[in-house]
């Protein structure tokens, strides 16, 4: 009989080991900064409340645009409040989001809340910029369940809304509506003598109401002094915060409101009106400078017809066309490193438009637009599109316009001069919550038949910068979309759709509209789950639940063992009859593993289930999103390396192409009352197939417990692996399908079946599908193609039996393959590195001593290592995050010491 025995485990992981030898290696590319000196903006959450005495003292811009003005001044504006949130001149910002650091350092995910480090000019609170005719300085938005949480998304469509902003060479144009009145501001500096001016040009539409502008507020005014077209607040210390009015000032009253805030009143106008706001700040000797500063009012560009070519070079790249050895082969296209501009390309995402050109975005910003994607890949051209987005992990081509997904919301990109570059970067929606939590993820976005999206959100995982207090093991409290899979309408609206998710991706059939999404194991998420997803659903993480009932946890499709899929991503229908028998399957995709696994549902059952299987091949990308070209119908996978994966490329793109040689894939898999069946594309060799030894099957179950990760227990509840005997194995009347006869058929969260069997034609098929039975029925075998069997009688020949015991003695090399195996590498080094890895190292670590989170100590001896491994979150070391899952009933006696003996290895005693 074919077994999960821990010894082919082990040979396996040796091959592993063996084949990974040059895992890991990092190859350093030329980089230009984060931020370049001529693009005029980035997108990113900045912190301004702590510019000393007279600021505000709160004051977080979640989705702040970062515009550089020139002059070496710079400005945040809010578009969820539709404020100015900070102006400043000198030093810039502190770069220390996650896409900022690990810019530098690849796979570096700490971080902290930008903060701006240069010279304050302007301020305003947490209220929006522009109100009505008695402004008032308090948020207007509903509190989330954290009242100091400041990202509460943007401001009832009745108030204003922030439609988007455009690029005219090195000016920004903001956008955006107020009360109904539309209002176009231009940004901009100006520089007399040593004094900084930030300069704010409006055009303002017809309104029938008086409207407010808050310029600036202070909180050390002493006096106001107030004037037709200027106004001065003196403040303590000789300082003086001054606004004026460059241009014409009909309809326009300054007013300062409790020594305070610095308003300005907008009287109704019929017609539209331009003018602009200087603000400045500096001691009583400024003031003269300040005054020449309104001599000249700024002109607004002409920014609706687009701006000049800024990324003039296409950079030139070509793929590697894998030999056509098997049914599915990997061919890998090389990115635009290096490029002019020395950026890092670090693919989050794909998608195509109807010309078989792809649309990629990039974790740092950037999106760029790929042709001459054919089957030889010699002369792939990349060109750059759009830049100075926040994160935009997801992509999609609509109609041939693109749109990407990141903390910002959606974004729609248009090119409105024809030259190849996006010129207006248009808020489809913001109305999906941002908190300032850096783990709240914009995971995923996928069109929906009816013209909007489904949106993945990230839960507030607490592993990130001290933003609030934890509610709960692995969680803070986050936003009111924290965890949710998100409704968004073909007008922008969004609701909730499903809820109890920890960090899920997403894929979405665009024909039938069915909805699957995984999630990471962690926290409430015993291993690595593929949903498929229904209104209304909650998938049991109660730090995200929002209302949804507790006890009503909807299951997986199927459970993916830690071991195999360490981290799950995102699915992909394949909408092709261009992919042999992966036509119109779903696929999902493996960060950790990192690779692709076939996913198999069965929705006969009153309660849908599934299984996996992976698809063959070395995939050397972390694979995270995927997409189908409507040109040669093959899928396309993008990835970058940051958080844990045993991938060896930082990043990568690399095509999935179908040759035409036969498979040896199931076509389906599928369990019930009598057994599995396993069904091929290709006719079975009846004696292999036929004979029982050669399949294994086990079964286990998780649990769901607060704690990171799960264990393996058995269905009556003690640790491991339970053995299922097969019974017999039956081949289908096509002998294209084989029955696995099993005895005890019960619902279980997770059962494994082993197969070492042949084609007809003598080739090997050799694999592991993993299954989940949500539910038990009979199967109707007739209409699955079998002979009439009395499987009751020929499963009570069966016996329930324990796994055999090996003779296999711990040592430090099995250790060291299962350390690759376990995924042990994508967290903890071997040579002392710390870079990206969410644990310590294990080079010179035995033997040493350890400190814990709550202040106790322990020497990393063996029962150190055992107690690690068995219960890792009874004790995290300092500095470190609950991220390790328990190997309790995984991992035997024998294992455990082989680990020890590998780490002792490594050095120190």
């Amino acid at each position: 009989m074919l077994r999960f025995s821990w010894f082919r485990r082990i040979v396996s992981a040796l091959l592993l080991v063996m084949l990974s030898a040059v895992t890991f290696q990092r190859h350093p590319i030329r980089m230009g900064g984060f931020v370049e000196p001529d693009f005029p903006f980035i997108t990113s959450t900045v912190d301004a409340g702590g510019l000393g005495a007279g600021w505000p003292a709160r004051n977080i811009a979640i989705r702040g645009v970062v515009i550089q003005l020139g002059n070496g001044a710079y400005a945040t504006f809010d578009p969820d409040l539709l404020r100015m949130s900070v102006g400043w001149y000198g030093d810039f910002l502190s770069l220390t989001s996650m896409a900022h650091i690990s810019y530098e350092e690849p796979g570096n995910k700490a971080n902290d809340i930008p903060r701006v480090l240069g010279t304050p000019i302007l301020a305003t609170g947490l209220y929006p910029g522009w109100q009505g005719e008695k402004p008032a300085f308090s948020d207007p938005r509903p509190a989330g369940y954290n009242p100091q949480e400041v990202g509460r998304g943007p401001l009832p469509d009745r108030l204003g809304r922030w439609n988007g902003l455009y690029l005219a060479g090195q000016q920004v144009v903001l956008t955006y509506s107020v009360l109904g009145t539309d209002v176009a501001e231009q940004p901009g500096s100006i520089r007399v003598g040593d004094e900084v001016g930030i300069v704010r040009t409006f055009r303002i539409g017809a309104s029938e109401e008086a409207l407010t502008l808050v310029v600036a507020e202070v909180n050390d005014g002493v006096a106001a002094d107030i004037r037709q077209d200027r106004v001065y607040l003196r403040r303590r210390a000789a300082r003086l915060t001054g606004a004026g009015l460059a241009g014409q000032a009909d309809g326009l009253t300054w007013e300062v409101l409790e020594h305070r805030y610095i308003t300005l009143r907008v009287s109704p106008s019929e017609a539209p009106r331009e003018f602009s706001v200087v603000v400045w700040t500096g001691n009583l000797k400024g003031q003269d400078a300040f005054g020449k500063m309104l001599h000249k009012q700024p002109e607004l560009v002409d920014f609706k017809k687009g701006g000049p070519v800024r990324w003039r070079e296409h950079v030139m790249t070509s793929g590697r066309i894998a030999d056509d050895t098997s049914a599915y082969v990997l061919d890998e296209i090389a990115l635009p490193v290096p490029n002019p501009w020395d950026r890092k390309v670090r693919p989050a995402a794909i998608d195509f438009f109807q010309d078989g050109r792809a649309a990629i975005s990039t974790f740092d910003g950037d999106v760029w637009i790929v042709s001459g994607i054919d089957r030889d890949l010699q002369d792939v051209s990349w060109q750059r599109f759009a830049s100075g987005l926040y994160e935009p992990l997801s992509i999609a081509v609509v109609d041939d316009v693109v749109y990407t997904y990141g903390r910002e919301g959606i974004t729609r990109l248009y090119d409105l001069n024809g030259d190849g570059e996006a010129d207006f970067y248009e808020n489809f929606s913001s109305g999906g919550v941002q908190t300032i939590e850096s783990r709240e993820y914009p995971m995923g976005m996928a069109p929906s038949p009816d013209g909007g999206f489904f949106l993945a959100k990230g839960g507030a995982l607490s592993n990130g910068p001290q933003t609030s207090e934890a509610i709960m093991p692995g969680f803070r409290s986050g936003g009111i979309h924290s965890g949710t899979v998100l409704k968004v309408s073909a007008d922008g609206q969004v609701s909730t759709y499903a809820t109890g998710l920890r960090e899920p991706f997403l894929g979405v059939h665009l024909r039938t509209g069915v909805v699957t999404a995984s999630d990471q194991q962690g926290n409430f998420v015993p291993s690595t789950p593929i949903y498929v997803i229904r209104e209304g659903d909650y998938f049991g993480v109660p730090a995200t639940a929002h209302g949804a009932s507790l006890e009503e946890i909807t299951p997986p499709l199927t459970w993916i063992p830690h071991e195999v899929d360490q981290s799950g991503a995102g699915q992909v229908w394949i909408a092709s009859d261009r992919m042999g028998s992966l036509s119109g399957s779903l696929i999902h995709l493996s960060y950790g593993r990192p690779g692709l696994f076939r996913v198999y549902v069965d929705s006969s059952q009153t309660v849908w289930q599934g299984a996996v299987v992976a698809l063959p091949g070395a995939f050397k990308v972390p694979a995270l999103k995927g997409q189908v070209s409507p040109v040669d119908g093959q899928l396309y996978v993008t990835g970058f390396q940051i958080w844990g994966s045993k991938a060896k490329d930082i990043g990568g793109l690399v095509r999935l192409r179908y040759t035409g040689k036969p498979s040896t894939l199931p076509v389906d898999v599928r369990a019930g009352a009598q057994g599995v069946v396993l069904r091929f594309e290709q006719a079975l060799d009846p004696a292999v197939a036929g004979n029982p030894r050669n399949y294994g099957v086990e079964r286990w179950n998780y649990l769901r417990t607060e704690k990171y990760g799960s264990g393996h227990f058995k269905p009556d509840g003690s640790p491991g692996q339970e053995m299922l005997p097969v019974a017999a194995a039956h081949l289908s009347r096509d002998g294209r399908a084989v029955l696995l006869v099993l005895p005890d058929v019960q619902k279980v969260m997770q059962m494994g079946v082993a197969y070492d069997i042949a084609t007809a034609n003598g080739q090997r098929i050799k694999d592991t599908a993993y299954l989940t039975l949500n539910t038990v029925a009979p199967l109707d075998l007739n209409a699955m193609g079998f002979d009439a069997i009395d499987v009751e009688q020929v499963a009570a020949s069966a016996e329930l039996h324990e796994t055999a015991e090996s003779d296999v003695k711990p040592t430090a090399v099995l250790g060291e393959a299962l350390y690759v195996r376990l995924g042990c590498m994508a967290c903890h080094s071997t040579d002392g590195s710390l870079d990206g890895k969410a644990g310590p190292s294990f080079k010179d670590a035995f033997g040493t001593m350890r400190t814990f989170t709550d202040g106790s100590t322990s020497r990393m001896d063996e029962a150190y290592i055992r107690r690690s491994i068995l219960e890792p979150s009874s004790q995290i070391v300092e500095g470190y995050h609950e991220e390790m899952p328990a190997y309790l009933g995984v991992l035997s006696d024998t294992e455990i010491e082989s680990i020890t003996l590998f780490i002792k290895s490594l050095g120190k005693q």
